[in-house]
């Protein structure tokens, strides 16, 4: 009988260690006569029933026996089989071969190359409460681009504080959404309006938040700053784009934290092509950008708004004003011009009003020691 299908086709023949072994040699034989390219892999058992030579002679290819064997240049072995094969046939397949399969225990050349039920083993152990950081997208050893790298040694750190975190917190199950970065409000192609915010306040709130258990969106402007792990990012320029990020997720979240430094003002016109010196009229009209948290406070009800107010003076006078005026909860003060306060600093020291609460002070410390204090007056909040 002629099998004409199979002209042309590749196919990778697994050798498993039994008696039947032999048998394979027929197989591939065949396949080599009906046109096709074979490739063999044999476990180490089925070597000590019919030796490697043997396949090598009737495929007219090498043969790979061993997971770590030998590599050409930097193909990895196993994923060069399965990228190869439009089909894998297991000659023999024994019930040790089987079970491992089953199972998804990927132990030699062959089983690592069929590997099949990964996905639902990660399934599996999720319900049951492992967390899986990882793996990530990038550039492979096996000189492919996809998912199969190692997460980063940050997410990995990340994700140990967050299952490390504080279980009994009153925010464990909560949505957070955090704003973070500056906006820019664009005069050019080439220039805009904007503040040096670097957005660490707010991830350092994002994480904390994280910690307590709660799901957190970050809607943040462009910085260099990289995300927490398992934080939703929305990225946004404008403040009007901050506005309708926030407007769209807002009624969905149980706390709001605007810890990002939109724009209050933007140019009335943006030039559509680059203003040039001698042309510049001098003087720029600018308008008032939308109030993020005081349009979403103002239609939120039942959730908690916290703002922040970095001022350069009257501190408590101008936290107290913005405090009523745009219907928050909390407001976090700061004075950006105090040394190891302002804008881009790893540390802050801020006062914390609410409309109940008396101020909470906390003196210079890191970001995130300030998100603890500002998610430990929410959480009283909460309580109440």
């Amino acid at each position: 009988m002629t099998y004409e299908t199979l002209s042309g086709r590749r196919v990778v023949v697994g050798v498993c260690g039994s008696i039947a072994a032999y048998k394979a040699c027929d197989l591939v034989s065949k396949l080599r006569q009906s046109g096709a390219e074979v490739k063999v892999v044999m476990t180490r058992n089925a070597t000590e029933f019919v030796g490697p030579a043997s396949f090598r002679a009737l495929s007219g290819q090498d043969v790979a026996c061993e997971l770590f064997g030998q590599i050409a240049e930097v193909e990895i072995e196993h994923i060069s089989l399965a990228e190869f094969g439009e089909a894998l046939i297991v000659v023999g397949a024994t019930a040790n071969v089987i079970a491992k399969v089953a199972a998804g225990i990927c132990d030699d050349l062959l089983t690592t190359t069929i590997c099949p039920v990964t996905q639902r083993n990660v399934a599996t152990l999720s319900e049951l409460g492992y967390v899986f950081v990882g793996p990530v997208s990038g550039h492979l050893a096996c000189g492919e681009t996809g998912s199969g790298r190692l997460a980063d040694r940050e997410d990995m750190l990340d994700a140990l504080d967050q299952v490390l975190g504080r279980p009994e917190s009153l925010l464990r199950g909560k949505r957070v959404l955090i704003t973070s970065g500056p906006t820019r409000e664009w005069l050019d192609p080439v220039r805009f309006i904007s503040n040096p915010s670097s957005g660490k306040m707010g991830l350092a709130l994002a994480q904390e938040a994280l910690c307590r258990g709660a799901a957190v969106t970050v809607v943040t402007g462009p910085t260099q700053q990289r995300p927490p792990w398992r934080a939703e990012v929305v990225r946004v320029e404008t403040t009007e784009e901050m506005l309708e990020a926030v407007s769209a997720r807002h009624l969905e979240c149980d706390l709001i934290v605007a810890a990002a430094a939109p724009v209050d003002f933007g140019p009335v016109r943006r030039a559509e092509q680059k203003i040039k010196k001698e042309s510049s009229p001098g003087i720029i009209e600018v308008a008032r950008t939308p109030d993020v948290i005081g349009t979403v406070a103002a239609v939120g009800s039942g959730r908690v708004y916290v703002g922040f107010a970095a001022e350069t003076e009257k501190l408590e006078e101008n936290a107290l004003r913005k405090l009523e005026r745009k219907g928050l909860d909390l407001v976090v003060a700061n004075d950006v011009s105090a040394p190891g306060a302002g804008f881009g600093a790893d540390t802050n020291e801020v006062i914390i009003y609410g409309r109940r609460e008396q101020p909470v002070r906390v003196g210079c410390c890191s970001k995130r020691e300030i998100a603890v204090a500002i998610l430990d007056a929410v959480e009283r909040i909460v309580e109440r």
